[in-house]
C-alpha cells in the first residue's frame, strides 16, 4: 500500500472500552498488598501478614465476614463481645451470627479464645474468679447476660461437651438422665424413654441397652464421650457446644463422633470448636477463623477452605503457619 495511502487513514477510535465487573479474587491469586483486611494496610516492611501484624501491635481489625454468613437466619447473635480475665483481655469485639440448624467451627491456633468464645455461650466462665465482659451474647434474641437470667435453665437450652469425656461415676441410665433428675422429674417411664431416645441419637443404644445399669466408667473413650453427647441433648437443647471433642480419641473414635456429629447436626445447631482443619472441613456447614481473641475471617466452610479472602486464613488452614 501506497505511504500517501497509510497518511490518510483515519485514527483508530480512542473510545474507551467498558470494564468487566471487578470480582474479588481469592487470596492465594492476589498480589501480597492487596491481601490486607479492609483498614488495614500492608506493612511497611512487605509483610506476608499484615493482619496478624496489626492484631499482634494490639489493634482490632475489621474481619473478613462474607457475604454468605450475613442476614443468614441466627439463633445465636454475637454483638462486640469482650471478656476479660482480670486485666487480661482474652476476646476483642467479636461479632458474628450462629446460623440455626447449621454446624459451625471455630478454628485458630491455641490461645486464640475459642474456647473462651464457646464457654461464654452458656455463661460457664462465670465460674472463674476475676471475669468481666461486655458487649452480648442473644439465645433467639434474649441477652444470655442480662440481669435476672436463670442460668441454670440457661445451660439447659446450650448442652455442653468437652475434650475429655467426663462421666460421672455412676450407671449409665443415670448419667444419661442426670439432667432430668436434677429438674425434678421422677417419672420411671419418662426417664426410660428419654435414655433411650438420647443415646439412640448418640448412636449408642445398641452397644449399652443391655447394661444399663453397669457403671459408666467402664466404657471406652470414645463410647464415653457419645454418653456425654447423650447426656448433653436429653433436655433437646436449642444449640449443641462441642470443645474439642475428639482431641482426646484414636482416630477410629474421632470417625465415629465426626459421623454422629453430621447426624446431630440434622436435629440441632451445633457451635464446634476444633484445632483439627481436616474435621472442620467435613463436618462444618460455617466456619470462623480466630487469633489473638479477634475473628479473622468468616464465611462458608467451603469458601475458607478454598476461596479464603485473607492470605493469613489460607496459610492457616493450610498448615503453612500456626
Amino acid at each position: 500500500m501506497p505511504v500517501s495511502s497509510l497518511m490518510t487513514q483515519p485514527p483508530a477510535s480512542t473510545k474507551p472500552q467498558s470494564e468487566p465487573p471487578q470480582v474479588e479474587m481469592p487470596a492465594r491469586k492476589r498480589p501480597l498488598a492487596s491481601v490486607a483486611s479492609a483498614g488495614v494496610g500492608a506493612s511497611s516492611s512487605g509483610s506476608q501478614y499484615p493482619v496478624i501484624e496489626a492484631i499482634k501491635r494490639g489493634e482490632t481489625p475489621e474481619p473478613r465476614r462474607h457475604e454468605s454468613v450475613m442476614g443468614v437466619p441466627a439463633i445465636l447473635e454475637v454483638k462486640d463481645f469482650q471478656l476479660w480475665y482480670g486485666q487480661n483481655k482474652a476476646l476483642h469485639g467479636i461479632s458474628m451470627p450462629i446460623a440455626e440448624g447449621k454446624i459451625t467451627s471455630i478454628i485458630g491456633p491455641s490461645g486464640c479464645g475459642k474456647s473462651t468464645l464457646l464457654r461464654s455461650v452458656n455463661r460457664l466462665n462465670d465460674l472463674v474468679d476475676g471475669v468481666r465482659t461486655a458487649g452480648s451474647i442473644s439465645l433467639r434474641g434474649e441477652d444470655v447476660y442480662a440481669r435476672g437470667v436463670d442460668v441454670i435453665s440457661l445451660r439447659k437450652r446450650l448442652g455442653m461437651v468437652f475434650q475429655k469425656p467426663n462421666p460421672f461415676p455412676m450407671s449409665i441410665f443415670e448419667n444419661v438422665v442426670y439432667a432430668l433428675r436434677i429438674s425434678g422429674e421422677r417419672n420411671k417411664a419418662v426417664l426410660e424413654q428419654a435414655c433411650e431416645k438420647a443415646l439412640r441419637q448418640a448412636a449408642l443404644w445398641d452397644e449399652v441397652k443391655d447394661r444399663l445399669k453397669g457403671s459408666a466408667m467402664g466404657l471406652s473413650g470414645g463410647q464415653q464421650q457419645r454418653l456425654c453427647i447423650a447426656r448433653a441433648i436429653v433436655c433437646e437443647p436449642q444449640v449443641l457446644l462441642l470443645d474439642e471433642p475428639c482431641s482426646a480419641l484414636d482416630p477410629i473414635a474421632t470417625l465415629r463422633i465426626e459421623e454422629l456429629i453430621l447426624e446431630i447436626g440434622q436435629r440441632y445447631t451445633v457451635l464446634i470448636v476444633t484445632h483439627n482443619m481436616q474435621q472442620a472441613a467435613r463436618v462444618s456447614d460455617y466456619t470462623a477463623f480466630m487469633y489473638l481473641g479477634r475473628l479473622v475471617e468468616y464465611g462458608r466452610t467451603a469458601d475458607i477452605f478454598q476461596l479464603p479472602r485473607l492470605r493469613e486464613t489460607e496459610d492457616y488452614v493450610t498448615g503453612r503457619f500456626g
